[in-house]
């Protein structure tokens, strides 16, 4: 195809580089089926779909598809395709650069460009080889799905559960074989090397002290989802076992590689991300998404086996526009556990988080199939807010006119309540929690303290147990401390940008500790200056950095820090448009008063408007 001739060339060339990071934030920003139509096609609609003649070669039947849920184009003609980026190469035919420097004017982003780094450059080409490789691999599986006489069963088992060649083609759902072999000589045929097919984590070695001992394929006959990230590259799979004599757990996914970290990947993200402005809904697996999409609710997505994590949170934050996520997990122990957790990490990010709560055995793909896809919107309809969920969960397994009861309740949803960064919403929160319980909101408000500063128990170089009293810190403050005594790039950073970070950190638990390293800024991160600021603050103080610099590392601090101190801004801005509104209320102000709030507002509202759209 053109553009990815051009694209390869682009890459090939020694020459400035656009960080990934702008081109998916171009990308991002950027409406296909918007920028086709601006360029004269005539887009009808066909199902979730648009179609056209094809402005590439000459047609009389429409075979141009455009796919706003995949953000891409391809025609079945000629089988020229891609994104946005790739359209405007092959419609004007412009280089890379040049095609994405067009989209990011009509996006009124601005690229800063890097120099040429060789390495960095091998680095690009290895990623770009296993996302083709995962590429090609879903298709090969789809086809064997399709059309290999072995795979009856797989197609069985996809009618038994409601769903036939559409969806698979849909969703791309594909077939491992169970003799291997066919997968492996495909790949030798298409010029994939052993060693990319074992940096894919689709194989390991048969022997893993021995090099030379031949590759061994995970997913032998399972049914495969291929895994995208939001760009719509397919870049891990998931295998469901088809035979209850197959080793193995009933899913296997891919193993973390270059392109694939489960942490920070929602499967079905690829098609929600369009769909996601009114809210989002959380599933817990694959065919729960797929059952969601497939009865008309395209803004569901899943965690990868793993529980919703912060870079989870600050995805969905990302992509939901109204920052509401409905929870819909299994009405089990672990799905109210982890219905749980999620809540911790989303409502530190200050999104609206709401629980609808399923039927006794049930789950959205089970839900949908008996009972149809009204049912289930009339659930997320009714979502529960989360602390009215929480209090209904366990008053069924508890007495709660029991005090004891109510009192381990209380201690049990303090650390929930603790994790609210909004402070009006937590004093709500509070007072409801404390209504429902029949306990004062006094009462409540010191388990929410006691959560915050829980004793933390630490072994020493001796192995003797010490516990250390810690001072409470708001989440994203706490956070933006630790990365600040990681990277001095996050300190400079903050250090230019102290007016803002003080204006965000305002009354906020922290505030006087990210101030003390602002204005301290030691030699991050050589460890004796990290060690020697640290030995200067209070016991407490150090206990919560000292907790908060053991979590694990971020791949982009920078980015993490740049992302936080927005959300402060916004969060400052809501704060004062709120108080702004409260006084325009008042009849005692005076005609130069009411102008001059009304002013601000608009200050405020255009302020905030840029940084969105930033």
């Amino acid at each position: 195809m053109v553009w990815q001739a051009a694209l390869r060339s682009y890459s090939s060339a020694q020459m400035p580089r656009i960080p990934d990071e702008t081109v998916q934030q171009v990308l991002g920003a950027t409406d296909i089926v918007e920028l086709i139509a601006s360029y004269g096609l005539d887009l009808k609609r066909a199902g979730g779909d648009f179609k056209t003649h094809c402005p590439f070669h000459n047609e009389k039947t429409p075979s141009f598809n455009v796919s706003p849920g995949r953000q891409s184009y391809r025609c079945f003609g000629c089988g020229e395709g891609g994104n946005a980026v790739g359209f405007v190469m092959a419609y004007e035919n412009l280089p890379f650069p040049e095609a994405l420097r067009k989209l990011a004017t009509r996006a009124n982003i601005t690229i800063e460009e890097g120099e040429y780094d060789p390495q960095e450059d091998r680095r690009r080409r290895r990623l770009s080889r296993l996302k083709l490789l995962h590429n090609q691999a879903a298709r090969f599986m789809h086809s064997q799905l399709l059309d290999n006489p072995g795979a009856e069963h797989a197609r069985q088992y996809l009618k038994s559960r409601g769903y036939g060649r559409e969806m698979a083609a849909r969703w791309t759902v594909g077939w491992m074989p169970r003799n291997t072999d066919v997968f492996l000589n495909w790949a030798r045929d298409a010029g994939f090397t052993g060693k990319e097919l074992l940096h894919s984590g689709i194989t390991k070695l048969k022997d893993e002290y021995n090099p030379n001992s031949g590759l061994w394929v995970r997913f032998g006959d399972r049914l495969m989802f291929p895994i995208h990230n939001e760009r719509d590259d397919v870049i891990a799979f998931s295998g469901r076992k088809l035979r209850e004599d197959q080793g193995g757990g009933k899913y296997i996914n891919s193993p973390e590689t270059p392109i694939f970290k489960k942490a920070n990947v929602f499967f079905g993200l690829h098609r929600a991300i369009r769909h996601m402005r009114e809210y989002v809904v959380l599933c817990e697996g694959q065919l729960d998404v797929i059952a969601c999409h497939e009865a008309g609710v395209e803004n569901a997505v899943a965690t990868q086996g793993t529980a919703c994590t912060s870079e989870h949170a600050r995805l969905l934050k990302r992509y939901t526009g109204s920052n509401k996520v409905v929870i819909c997990y299994d009405s089990d122990f672990a799905g109210h556990d982890a219905a749980a957790k999620a809540f911790v990490e989303l409502a530190a990010l200050g999104m609206d988080v709401r629980v609808a709560i399923m039927p006794e055995g049930e789950d959205p793909d089970s839900l949908i199939k008996s009972r149809g896809p009204d049912a289930f919107r009339g659930l997320l309809e009714q979502a529960a807010e989360f602390f009215d969920y929480r209090l209904r969960h366990l008053g069924q397994e508890n007495d709660m006119d029991d005090p004891g009861t109510k009192a381990r309740v209380a201690r049990d949803i303090a650390p929930m309540l603790n994790a609210l960064s909004d402070k009006n919403a937590q004093e709500a929160s509070i007072n409801f929690v404390a209504t429902r319980l029949g306990l004062s909101p006094d009462g409540i408000r010191q388990a929410v303290v006691n959560a915050a500063r829980r004793p933390i128990r630490r072994r020493d170089r001796e192995h003797q147990t010490t516990t250390t009293e810690v001072t409470p810190i708001d989440r994203e403050l706490g956070v933006l401390a630790a990365l600040a005594l990681q990277s001095h790039e996050v300190l400079d950073f903050l250090c230019d940008q102290t007016e803002q970070v003080l204006i965000g950190a305002e009354g906020r638990e922290g505030e006087a500790l990210l101030r003390e390293i602002l204005s301290t800024r030691p030699e991050v991160p050589d460890p004796a200056a990290v060690n020697t600021f640290l030995q200067g603050l209070s016991p407490e103080d150090r206990a919560a950095l000292l907790i908060l610099l053991e979590e694990p590392e971020l791949s982009d601090p920078l980015a993490v820090a740049a992302e936080i101190l927005g959300i402060l801004a916004e969060q400052g801005i809501l704060q004062e448009l709120g108080a702004l509104g409260a006084r325009l209320k008042s009849p005692e102000l005076s005609d130069t008063e009411s102008r001059d709030i009304m002013e601000r507002i608009t200050e405020l509202q255009r302020i905030r408007s840029e940084a969105k759209n930033s």
